[in-house]
């Protein structure tokens, strides 16, 4: 047989090599494209379990647990159940979170434990650290807080998460805004009755002012802290400062917003101004306080006020045994002089302000002339 130039192999056997190469590709790219589909829709190993073990999401719980059933716990307590579907869902999580984030454990609605709850109340401490788990930040000013300090000491009635924020039907904590208070009053009622009647309250409550301090503009929201404490004392005039010194704010209702820039320069003022905290005794100096009251403070023009000037060298007994009316009159309250109020104090102030300056520069002058007479006598 006669072969092809440069000792190829024969034409008709290459060419039947080549078609077999073809059949067999061919082949094998119709066998992937039969197999491909079933491949695609085959799941990856343990995939299918997975799918099966996926938590139930929120309809699936509400198909029970939004009708009315409950727990008789150990304790006696009837422990409600029931959800309600709309305020649920109305809720800052009812758009973004299922059942299953804080209810952990549950995968499935047949596959549901039952919960060993021996009391309503240490379920609630038992879950509500669940919280942090979202809420990190807000979770560890709290364990600065008096709250925890008490928790920590064995008082179970100590207030955690869900019981100033709720728990399924949670809002956003300022809407209202007097919900604040409200809310610090299933604790504390007595001084929510006593805030309710001060000047503060009555704003909030009757003409729903957003301008006035609530509970937590004065004490901390997570990082509640202790009121008796030294540095709490220390901090209290910047802390009223911080609304009565803002000039905008106290323009809106006719209010000086002099009140920590005099006070700082009166005796009680300057004197607490040059402590320091954490000296852990109570400065004796009086702070706002000490005179306007604490949760129970009134108009300064009220009958009952304690700065009113008919009220006010009883308020001063209080530190100053035996203080007459002369005794308070001495006090410009927080008021500068000026040339119609306290007149005599007004030009006092403003002969210091020049004679001093003046006197100064006198004794200045006059050392630098001694000298230069000195240097040119030699």
């Amino acid at each position: 047989m006669r072969k092809e130039e440069g000792g190829g192999l024969p034409r008709g056997r290459h060419l039947r090599e080549a078609s077999g190469i073809i059949a067999v590709a061919m082949a094998v790219v119709a066998l992937f494209a039969a197999l491909a589909p079933a491949y695609a829709s085959a799941p990856e190993d343990g995939q299918g379990q997975a799918a099966a073990d996926e938590p139930p999401g929120v309809q699936e719980c509400l198909a029970c647990h939004s009708n009315p059933m409950a727990q008789t716990l150990p304790s006696g307590e009837q422990f409600s159940l029931q959800i309600n579907r709309d305020a649920f869902g109305e809720s800052v999580h009812g758009e973004q979170l299922v059942c299953s984030d804080c209810h952990t454990g549950i995968t499935s609605a047949s596959d549901h434990p039952q919960r060993a709850i021996t009391s309503a109340r240490k379920y609630t401490l038992s879950q509500y650290e669940l919280c942090k788990r979202c809420h990190f930040s807000n979770y560890a000013r709290t364990l600065d807080s008096v709250h925890y300090n008490v928790l920590v000491r064995g008082d179970t009635a100590a207030p955690v998460c869900v019981d100033c924020h709720g728990s399924h039907y949670i809002q956003r904590p300022d809407q209202p805004r007097a919900a604040i208070s409200r809310t610090c009053s299933q604790c504390h009622n007595a001084i929510f009755e006593t805030y309710a009647g001060s000047v503060h309250g009555r704003a909030l409550i009757d003409g729903n002012n957003q301008d006035v301090p609530v509970c937590t503009t004065c004490h901390g929201s997570h990082n509640v802290r202790d009121p008796l404490t030294s540095d709490f004392r220390l901090e209290m005039p910047q802390l009223c400062g911080d609304c009565h010194a803002n000039r905008q704010l106290m323009g809106k209702y006719g209010i000086s917003s002099n009140v920590l820039k005099t006070y700082l320069q009166d005796f009680h003022g300057a004197s607490i101004s040059l402590r320091q905290e954490n000296e852990g005794q109570i400065a004796p100096e009086a702070v706002c306080s000490d005179c306007h009251g604490v949760h129970d403070i009134t108009r300064p023009t009220d009958a009952n006020s304690p700065v009113l000037k008919a009220n006010l060298s009883v308020t001063c007994q209080k530190c100053h045994e035996g203080a007459t009316p002369q005794f308070s009159n001495a006090w410009l309250g927080h008021y500068e002089p000026t040339l119609h109020k306290a007149t005599l104090v007004y030009f006092v102030k403003w002969f210091y302000r020049i004679f001093i300056p003046f006197v100064l520069v006198g004794m200045t002058l006059h050392i630098i002339l001694d000298v230069f007479r000195v240097i040119t006598n030699r």
